[in-house]
């Protein structure tokens, strides 16, 4: 089968099929204290020039402290403010100072070139909330150390994945898809099938000439790994039934 595969520990990401990468990309994955969570998934759909909706960890840490400092912050990153009634809300009316942690508003970017998702992003639905996407800030993949997102999966080359999960080269290739980005607007496409998706965390794995290559442990999950392997063992069975 083929199978989406984001290795956290490594920042990559691969697309696999019977076993074997036929893909590899570099990937920039939560920070420590926003860690990349490890679940299993199935990315069903994309979506072209997305708008993103600031998330209410980022909205409380991030946005809402600079924008005390600098009202301007908003018009700077493209962010709208929006009330419950869909309306656009005009920041110069806001007290920023007056305004608590949980704003009554939805702040949201629209699509372009200074997106914090880039120009596509890559959906599987999950409790995490987590995807994958593109930045513009694509210098970050030339970095040896890339835990720097809050949560979601930054990947590199991303139309060349998207080229493959659409699996479709007469509608959907590189040249198309670029096309399609050109316009500015938001589309979503569906995928011809659902792709499973393998969010993991490995710090030791053979390479493709079968050395054995050992990964950072970024979020120092080996110990307590360890100390499992090396403790009690214990045997739990089943209760009979009757």
């Amino acid at each position: 089968g083929e199978v989406i595969v984001v290795n956290i520990a490594g920042s990559e990401v691969y697309a696999v099929r019977n076993g074997e990468r036929f893909w590899a990309r570099r990937a920039v994955v939560g920070r420590v204290n926003r860690q990349t969570p490890v679940f299993r998934g199935a990315m069903t759909w994309l979506e072209l020039n997305p708008t993103w909706t600031v998330p209410p960890t980022i909205l409380r840490e991030d946005v809402l402290p600079r924008l005390r400092r600098d009202p301007g912050y908003l018009a700077e990153h493209q962010l709208s403010v929006i009330d419950a009634r869909g309306r656009v809300v005009d920041p110069l009316t806001i007290d920023w100072q007056r305004v608590g942690n949980r704003p009554p508003w939805t702040f949201r970017q629209a699509p372009g070139p200074k997106n914090s998702l880039g120009r596509i992003k890559f959906m599987f639905p999950n409790p995490h909330a987590v995807f994958l996407h593109d930045t513009p800030a694509r210098e970050l993949f030339e970095r040896t150390r890339r835990l720097l997102s809050s949560g979601c999966v930054r990947i590199e080359d991303p139309l060349s994945l998207a080229e493959i999960l659409l699996a479709d080269p007469a509608r959907w290739n590189r040249q198309s898809l670029q096309a399609a980005i050109d316009t500015g607007k938001t589309q979503r496409v569906s995928l011809p099938r659902p792709w499973p998706v393998l969010m993991l965390y490995w710090t030791a794995e053979l390479d493709a000439a079968g050395r054995l290559r050992f990964l950072p442990d970024v979020y120092d999950r080996d110990p307590a790994l360890l100390a499992a392997l090396n403790g009690e063992v214990r045997l739990e069975f089943p209760p009979a039934s009757d």
